[in-house]
């Protein structure tokens, strides 16, 4: 939709103009340049992008054949190869990450997340000794700063999963200049309720202080009970979480993004970044559709970081 090509062609202009990284356009080049023009962008094909057209690039073969290689035992044959090689626009530009022809992407803000999951996990997948991807959104909000997870990609998460997103999205955390506090959230507190939702966060933690002894997390416990150190401290006052949670970490995907978009509603004046891609082998992050301009050069100057990380 025309919407969704003009936010991601500002973005790119913002990204030249800052310096941040040379981009890489996936698309018919004639209707690029009549988009660049139409919004009265400086965005010279060739020069400030590179631009790779899907019906006519010198890599089609090498492309499609390494894709049907890496994905033949996921039902994809030799003719599916070719043909979503063509019209799929995430399976190129993860293709030109995996070969080293680019060293980062960003995706999503066209179609569904899973959509566009399905060529990550296809192409890209874990790092090693990483079973699970997941999604995190951060948000800088006046008085405080959340981050949250996981809101696209595993919709009910076992509490292996949880524990191991939890340590990913800690890292991540890090890597934004903040010591994690992590929240392992729930409709319950600590042991009120034998739902398997609650028990899997109780199991999830048990499982984190196993491999991290003296990690700051708790659970499970109640939304306010992971923002109040005053609540916390009244309904366990030896808590682990000597202060207010930064990191949520919600029981299923229905949790997550409805807390985040809510949040994020009614805030305001914040700003997000996301959706950040955890766990994944190479740096690429899917966005959605609702990726403002801003977001999008966030989400950019965020992939040139994993790049410059990953060298």
């Amino acid at each position: 939709a025309e919407g969704e090509e003009e936010r991601v062609l500002r973005a790119v202009q913002v990204v030249v103009d800052e310096g941040l990284a040379k981009p890489i356009l996936i698309g018919r080049p004639d209707v690029i340049a009549m988009r660049i023009d139409r919004y009265g962008l400086r965005l010279k094909p060739g020069v400030d992008v590179e631009i790779v057209n899907p019906h006519d690039d010198p890599r089609y073969k090498e492309t499609w054949s390494g894709y049907q290689r890496i994905a033949k035992r996921k039902g994809v044959t030799r003719s599916l190869a070719q043909t979503e090689v063509r019209t799929r626009t995430t399976l190129i530009g993860a293709m030109l990450v995996e070969m080293g022809e680019a060293d980062a992407m960003l995706c999503g803000t066209v179609g569904t997340y899973a959509d566009h999951l399905k060529y990550v996990r296809n192409v890209i997948g874990p790092r090693p000794g990483v079973s699970t991807l997941a999604a995190m959104q951060m948000l800088l909000l006046p008085e405080r700063q959340l981050f949250i997870c996981d809101t696209h990609v595993n919709l009910d998460p076992t509490a292996e999963q949880i524990a191991e997103m939890t340590m990913l999205a800690a890292e991540e955390v890090r890597r934004f200049g903040m010591e994690p506090a992590v929240a392992l959230l729930s409709h319950s507190n600590f042991g009120a309720s034998e739902a398997p939702s609650a028990q899997k966060m109780r199991d999830a933690l048990q499982i984190i202080r196993a491999h991290a002894p003296d990690f700051p997390v708790d659970g499970e416990m109640q939304g306010d009970a992971a923002l109040s150190q005053e609540v916390l401290a009244e309904l366990i006052p030896e808590s682990e979480l000597t202060r207010e949670a930064n990191l949520l970490v919600m029981p299923n995907m229905d949790a997550a993004n409805i807390t985040y978009n809510v949040v994020r509603t009614v805030s305001g004046h914040g700003i997000t970044v996301g959706a950040i891609l955890l766990g994944a082998a190479k740096p690429v992050h899917i966005l959605t559709p609702a990726a403002t301009v801003r977001r999008i050069v966030n989400m950019s100057a965020l992939a040139v970081v994993d790049a410059v990380s990953a060298s």
